[in-house]
């Protein structure tokens, strides 16, 4: 399992409706997410700063993440959220959100922590 921590900056003027947009996520979004080997996904906003947290169970996340990108639905809802979103100049070629490292990682006791 991969841990992955992302991050883009929300548009002051757009905040309203992308918590609307938020507010209830799709099932079929949710399934995609799910098709693409994502668990616990969640994301968290400061100020003006969108975190999002998920971990990956797949073999291949490229090709999972083109699945979610396929996908018609998840589609349809990045045309409405993507302008309410503002991504960091060192985001990387061809990323939207920018990762973050993991630098620490507390594991249940007796398991061994990985980063």
């Amino acid at each position: 399992m991969k841990r992955i921590t992302q991050t883009i900056r929300l548009r002051p003027e757009h905040r309203e409706r992308y918590l609307r947009l938020h507010s209830a996520v799709r099932p079929g979004i949710e399934a995609a997410l799910h098709r693409a080997n994502i668990r616990n996904y969640s994301n968290f906003l400061h100020g003006d700063v969108l975190f999002g947290y998920m971990e990956y169970h797949g073999d291949d996340f490229e090709a999972d993440m083109a699945t979610i990108g396929a996908d018609p639905e998840t589609r349809r809802s990045w045309k409405l959220t993507d302008p309410c979103q503002e991504p960091w100049p060192d985001r990387g070629e061809g990323r939207w959100w920018s990762e973050l490292p993991e630098i620490w990682h507390l594991s249940p006791p007796g398991h061994e922590a990985t980063v």
